[in-house]
């Protein structure tokens, strides 16, 4: 393996980091409705656990409400009592055909107990960063090492590593700066 190919391979896999990372955070609920949010629910169908999104449509009412539209009559008390008992705290409502599920209101401590899962996500999606960063740097080594690859040529690639290493360390500190600004938004 190359210095460039190692180089590919650190960037490429910090890159599904940090959208590992930006998938972790939709996860998580600050007080607008997403329909994204119950990506994570899932419902019996037929004695398999599908998520919701592939038994019904879930789309938004407005800025508070998600709506879920089972495409199967039978469905809908299942997939309210799945929402229900999910670990989102939501309380779903069923009118007919259609769940509605109101966004409830945060208090001001959930916010700040958001905030910190996040900047614990934040921490965790950067030490993975860095721990791909020194892999990179380790391959870079052991090249050097075995005769591949002169030392200036390490110490240059090092600081290419370092440089995108610090690029996505910024991403992953603008993602959480911009989810604590939605969390925090009364």
């Amino acid at each position: 393996m190359s210095i460039v190919e190692i180089k590919q391979q650190a960037t490429q896999k910090m890159q599904q980091s940090l959208e590992s990372f930006q998938h972790n955070l939709t996860k998580i609920r600050t007080g607008r409705a997403n329909p994204g949010l119950l990506d994570t629910v899932h419902v019996d169908y037929y004695g398999s656990m599908v998520p919701i999104s592939q038994v019904a449509n879930v789309a938004l009412l407005d800025a508070r409400t998600i709506s879920v539209s089972p495409w199967e009559k039978g469905m809908g008390a299942k997939i309210e009592k799945a929402i229900r008992d999910s670990d989102l705290g939501l309380n779903p409502a069923s009118q007919g055909d259609l769940i509605r599920v109101p966004m409830p209101a945060m208090t001001e401590e959930r916010r700040k107990e958001l905030t910190k899962v996040v900047r614990a996500e934040g921490e965790h999606a950067k030490v993975a960063i860095r721990n791909l960063r020194r892999d990179a740097n380790d391959g870079v080594k052991k090249l050097v090492k075995d005769k591949l690859a002169s030392e200036d040529d390490e110490r240059r690639s090092q600081e290419e590593i370092q440089k995108f290493t610090d690029r996505f360390i910024a991403d992953v500190d603008k993602l959480v700066t911009g989810k604590e600004q939605d969390i925090m938004a009364v």
